[in-house]
């Protein structure tokens, strides 16, 4: 049975991602990324793994607005990506939470930006705080949160907002092994109650595997799509169930070989 989402409603029309030929150099010299080019599909989830320093946050800032697209195409819902566009959501690798703001206002902040404070979101901010593990943390300020208390703080932030279209830059990379677990956990329950597109980049493979429904490899610097990896595996997903699926190491034994090649050579 699919989950029901704690936020309420997500809009019908879920878009996907169109990236083509994208080029993108720093300061007209440094080549980020060369010919990039891939399609997520809508409501699919789309993970991004590849050698440090190959241009994954670049694209994902292009997408997001946050840089121009210097040549080629970048398209979200047939328009090209603005910064602030209440569509698209974006978790970044750090919280960023606010020092000043109790645990409920933090995920509460994209939302009132965006629309302002209406009655009705502290119920929806207690909704998905319970759901991410924080009942009774809704007054705490950030420093007496542990950091995987903080990245949830965020992950509750992220699918507050209604966007369709959610960007994710290594989320719990910074965490420890058994807290990114659960959280990575946490993250399939909410997507598969709403199913938002998503593009999500990692450097950890089994993380990529167990989330994504496919896995785009990129190649060194200059960045582009060297493979794009089909995962076949049932959802709803237990990860502790998925390590012991011979899928899953048959999958995660031919990302590594496309991956190997790009981080040897």
């Amino acid at each position: 049975m699919r989950p029901v989402s704690p936020v309420g409603d997500v809009t019908d029309q879920v878009f996907g991602i169109v990236v083509e030929a994208v080029h993108h150099r720093f300061e007209g010299r440094v080549p980020a990324l060369e010919d990039m080019t891939f399609h997520a599909r809508p409501r699919e989830f789309l993970a991004m793994v590849g050698p440090s320093g190959c241009g994954k946050t670049t694209i994902q800032n292009i997408i997001a607005g946050l840089l121009p697209v210097q040549a080629g195409r970048v398209l979200i819902a047939d328009q090209p990506p603005k910064a602030g566009r209440v569509d698209v959501a974006y978790m970044f690798a750090q919280d960023a939470l606010l020092p000043w703001r109790r645990t409920i206002d933090n995920a509460l902040f994209g939302l009132e930006v965006r629309y302002g404070r209406t009655p009705d979101m502290p119920e929806r901010a207690l909704a998905i705080l319970s759901a991410v593990g924080l009942k009774g943390f809704e007054k705490a300020y950030p420093r007496q949160l542990s950091q995987g208390m903080r990245q949830r703080v965020a992950l509750a932030r992220t699918f507050l907002m209604p966007s369709p279209v959610l960007l994710m830059d290594e989320p719990f990379g910074a965490l420890d092994a058994h807290t990114k677990l659960l959280l990575e956990q946490l993250l399939l329950t909410l997507w598969e109650a709403d199913k938002r597109t998503v593009l999500f980049i990692t450097h950890d493979l089994t993380e990529a595997i167990v989330l994504a429904d496919r896995i785009l490899v990129c190649t060194a610097r200059p960045g582009r799509i060297k493979a794009e990896i089909e995962v076949e595996l049932p959802r709803p997903r237990r990860i502790g169930e998925l390590q012991r699926n011979e899928g899953f190491h048959r999958l995660y034994q031919r990302v590594w070989r496309d991956l190997e090649q790009e981080l040897s050579g």
